[in-house]
């Protein structure tokens, strides 16, 4: 079993930052991708951030120079984003994925957290 916590969500006014952090435990042989996503109301669910296992990243457009995506120097299973300049229409519930190898020989499998919800307002 895998799992993922978030944390990190709350009220922000337009312009400030908040990070973001997830931990991913549970039966882990290794981690090929961890990253965020988001779902506004409304809307479909959409791409924030992925970094792979080889520390390439990748985001969506709308987040593109505001947000950074990174994992913990240390521990391996955690990631955070760094959202800065955020924006009313950041405002969404912020969902942490991970690819994730859970026997040796197996393929990757998706695995979700509950997310967390970040809202952008003065």
């Amino acid at each position: 079993q895998v799992q993922l916590v978030e944390s990190g969500g709350g009220l922000v006014q337009p312009g400030g930052s908040l990070s973001l952090s997830c931990i991913i435990s549970g039966s882990i042989f290794s981690i090929n991708t961890m990253g965020w996503y988001r779902q506004a109301a409304g809307k479909q669910r959409e791409l924030v951030g992925v970094i792979t296992s080889g520390g390439r990243t990748e985001y969506g457009d709308s987040v593109k120079g505001r947000f950074a995506i990174f994992r913990h120097n240390a521990a391996k299973n955690t990631v955070f984003l760094q959202l800065n300049s955020l924006k009313p229409e950041d405002t969404a519930v912020y969902y942490c994925n991970s690819e994730v190898v859970v026997t040796s020989g197996a393929n990757g499998m998706d695995y979700w957290g509950r997310g967390t919800l970040v809202t952008v307002s003065s």
